[in-house]
């Protein structure tokens, strides 16, 4: 039933009806659902490697629980967590050289679900022949444990980005779980006015001033997903920066603390995460913090802040005193504050939200294909093994004009000029991407008398 909107008068929360239900095809995650048995299509990130010691850990995803061990051998296993003999949880059991004994009766699992041993059976037993434990393949890189939870048949390669191998770039894993829906968490990537109030204007520029000004904004699809587009005045620079959705649920970021004043080109990514649903009401940010000099041109990242629960800029967690978050309220405290799932037929839309709104109309149509039986769509571009993403910042000198609407015209343009460069044309599949994509922008520079590093 369609939520019916109350007249605009003064004090009428009490005529309010009941909260309408909150949007399930894109929200809920349990087996079965929708949004869920996309989501499953895809590789996501479970843990860290550093929270994995010589102990079982227990996790949970998509409203399963599990448990996660390394046998001593080095192999990662990921289990249903009741032992199929009794029922034990495996959160228990202990790590051997292959694989995971329970420890009620001896009984030890492969990481892959077989029974290797029943040793309190005799030795002739052909029972562990007869028997499984439910268990989800595993994939171990830079740092991050992944798991495959869809149909075993349709299981895809473990997908390799470009920002996830550049020389000189220091890939440090960090994981924050946020007691919300994914979702809440997710789009907000995809929302760059909350940069010009929540992070500037409303407490203080939580990374530089230039944040604070106000915007020429565009979403554009590409093939992997979508990007924002925000291009700014700044003095004499116009400041052009996209963040990518890579879909179902990868968002990458540009730098945290660019301040607009250094002319550059396609500087690349400062931070890589997923959105992993661990349940309807619970979902964790698992990725990297990107270490290298582009990303931190004023030398203000922290690497020993990166970890378990924990990254290196404010507003992230809810470890500090709820006073401090009221005073200085961060992404944690504005996304877990919109209810535990957000309700989409009580918001109030936008100009600003286009993104939101782009992202979710992605979603459910994908989301749709899934469930018509079809595969997910991936990337076509796929050069020497790696997928082309979108994410930069550039900053280029070009004087402001007296006509303040031509100024914003001159800066819209110059930020569409420099998104078709950045998605663009053949350039896309060729090995040395990203130095034709900088050269493109220098030469588009040059040739409206800018100047670009």
């Amino acid at each position: 039933m369609e939520h019916k909107v109350i007249p605009l008068r003064p004090y009428s929360a009490y005529e309010r009806e009941p909260n309408p239900r909150e949007d399930a095809e894109l929200t809920h995650v349990g087996r079965g659902s929708a949004a869920g048995e996309y989501l499953r299509r895809f590789w996501q990130p479970v843990a860290l490697s550093a929270e994995l010691g010589d102990l079982p850990k227990k996790v949970r995803m998509f409203g399963e629980d599990l448990v996660l061990f390394r046998t001593k051998g080095g192999a990662v296993g990921l289990l249903e967590p009741h032992c199929a003999h009794r029922g034990t949880s495996l959160e228990f059991g202990i790590c051997e050289d292959h694989g995971l004994r329970c420890c009620y009766h001896g009984w030890l699992f492969a990481v892959d679900g077989q029974v290797l041993e029943t040793p309190g059976d005799p030795p002739d037993s052909t029972l562990r022949h007869g028997v499984c434990q439910g268990a989800y393949p595993v994939h171990e890189y830079h740092g991050l444990i992944f798991g495959y939870f869809g149909p075993p048949d349709r299981r895809p390669a473990f997908p390799i980005y470009d920002s996830f191998e550049r020389d000189g770039d220091r890939l440090v894993p960090y994981c924050i779980t946020y007691p919300c829906n994914w979702l809440q968490v997710h789009e907000n990537v995809m929302d760059p006015a909350h940069g010009v109030f929540l992070h500037t204007r409303i407490s203080f520029a939580q990374f530089a001033d230039v944040w604070g000004q106000l915007p020429e904004m565009d979403f554009v699809p590409t093939p992997t997903g979508m990007i924002y587009v925000t291009s700014r005045r700044w003095n004499d620079n116009v400041w052009v920066r996209s963040n990518d959705i890579v879909l179902p649920n990868l968002a990458q970021v540009g730098h945290i603390w660019e301040d607009g004043a250094t002319p550059k080109a396609f500087s690349r990514v400062a931070i890589t995460r997923w959105t992993a649903p661990i349940d309807d009401t619970t979902c964790r940010i698992i990725g990297w913090r990107h270490f290298h000099p582009e990303a931190d041109p004023r030398g203000l990242a922290d690497e020993s802040l990166c970890g378990v629960e924990s990254v290196d800029f404010v507003g992230q967690d809810g470890a500090r005193s709820y006073e401090e978050r009221q005073r200085i309220p961060g992404d944690y405290d504005a996304q877990t504050s919109q209810r535990p799932i957000a309700i989409h037929a009580l918001e109030n839309l936008t100009r600003s939200d286009r993104g939101v709104a782009m992202l979710r109309q992605l979603l459910r149509r994908e989301i749709r294909r899934v469930g018509e039986g079809q595969d997910p769509k991936p990337s076509p571009l796929v050069v020497d093994g790696r997928v082309p993403t979108y994410t930069h910042d550039t900053v280029v000198v070009i004087p402001a004009t007296d006509d303040v609407e031509a100024d914003r015209e001159a800066v819209r343009a110059i930020g569409k000029a420099i998104t078709d460069i950045v998605v663009k044309g053949e350039h896309h599949a060729a090995p040395d991407r990203e130095e034709r994509v900088r050269a493109l922008i220098r030469t588009y520079a040059e040739d409206h008398q800018t100047s670009v590093a």
